[in-house]
This record gives structure tokens, C-alpha cells and sequence, in this order.
């Protein structure tokens, strides 16, 4: 697991949403990886929680795109 410090995990999911989908990916899984982690403050993995889960229902939205023909 590569050790990166949370503060820039938490910053790089502000910028999931760039277009890149191989780094959108690889800082999902940074998340992830922090998110499992219980060597990591609860305050930082629950930031992180839910910046990973506000990009991932942006991403919802934007994948539905308003449409009424959602799951």
C-alpha cells in the first residue's frame, strides 16, 4: 500500500471530476486504501468518506444525466 498523507488524498477527490479516468481511478483507490486504514484518525477517514461519496453521487448524476431512464 503506498503511504500518501490524508490531507492529499482528501484534496485529489476535488478532483475527480477532471476527466482523467486513470487518475479519477487511482485516487479512488487511495481512498480506499486510507479508508481502511485504522491507523489513520476517524476525523480524516470520515472527511474522506464523504468527499468519496459526494463525487460518487456527482458521478451518478452526471452518468444518469438527468434522464428518467435511471436503474
Amino acid at each position: 500500500m503506498m503511504q500518501v498523507p490524508p490531507q492529499s488524498v482528501y484534496d485529489k477527490l476535488q478532483e475527480l471530476d477532471s476527466g482523467d479516468i486513470a487518475a479519477s481511478a487511482a485516487y479512488r483507490q487511495l481512498a480506499q486504501e486510507v479508508l481502511a486504514d485504522d491507523g489513520i484518525s476517524l476525523n480524516w477517514r470520515e472527511a474522506i468518506a464523504e468527499r468519496l461519496n459526494q463525487a460518487n453521487q456527482l458521478l451518478g448524476i452526471q452518468t444518469v444525466g438527468g434522464k428518467d431512464d435511471s436503474y
